[in-house]
């Protein structure tokens, strides 16, 4: 007996519909300063670690970098940079956290975040991505480029140590980016490691005709390479995230 041809039409539609259906997709939201942030084509090569980052997951993961130059927990809430960030969200999500920079800058009055407001801002974060069933990761803020006597030295030691306490306290996955870039520093030496900096002579590049001398701003190498711990830590903390990460093309 023939099948009508109307339901051969719609076991075809159905086919169809069930091979082009869309992938549901881990977004990964990262929220901090300008040391992650996209930076306009003027600043260029100034590049932050959430540029390269989009590229070492596979089609399933959607970056949304939040992040923005010259934001601490209190301006990026002040502003209501943080509002559609905790509206977006939904389960299975992932809130990278990356605050430290501003926080501390007790010269900028229009940024600074004592230490109680800054825990207070952290944990809101955490509380909201968990009330959205997404997972918060705490990052320590990326260490600057300081040595003395041929050795990279702490340059975040007060709001590193507040995101560890936070990370044990309301037990959330740590990345201790900060102890790690000062590792990657002191590896590659004092002088190789202006390399991963805004270090440029006058004239070497247009957008800075004067030259700059920058500790705390990455170079598009330092950018990958800082990227690169992230990476590393996510897999070392075993996070599902690490499971869409790009396969090597074989040869």
């Amino acid at each position: 007996m023939k099948k009508p041809k109307t339901f051969l039409l719609s076991a075809s539609i159905l086919a169809i519909m069930a091979f082009t259906a869309p992938v549901k997709k881990t977004t990964v939201w990262l929220v901090g300063d300008s040391t992650i942030a996209i930076k306009e084509t003027r600043r260029y090569p100034e590049t932050g670690w959430g540029m390269p980052f989009v590229h070492f997951f596979d089609s399933t993961v959607q970056i949304e970098n939040r992040a923005k130059n010259g934001r601490s927990t209190r301006t990026f809430i002040s502003e209501k940079l943080w509002q559609p960030v905790s509206e977006g969200m939904k389960e299975g999500d992932y809130l990278f956290i990356q605050f430290g920079h501003n926080d501390e800058s007790k010269e900028k009055t229009d940024r600074y975040t004592t230490p109680e407001d800054y825990k207070a801002n952290i944990t809101r974060f955490v509380n909201e991505a968990r009330q959205k069933k997404a997972q918060p990761v705490l990052i320590t803020p990326v260490s600057r480029r300081k040595f003395k006597d041929g050795k990279q030295v702490p340059t975040h030691e007060v709001y590193s140590q507040l995101v560890k306490e936070l990370a044990a306290e309301l037990k959330v996955p740590l990345i201790d980016l900060d102890a790690k870039s000062q590792a990657l520093y002191q590896k590659l030496g004092e002088e190789p490691s202006k390399l991963l900096f805004l270090q440029l002579a006058a004239n070497e590049h247009p957008n800075y005709p004067e030259g700059k001398n920058d500790n705390t701003h990455f170079s598009e190498l330092g950018a990958r390479l800082v990227a690169q711990l992230v990476l590393q830590e996510i897999k070392a903390l075993n996070l599902d995230l690490a499971n869409k990460v790009v396969k090597p093309v074989k040869k």
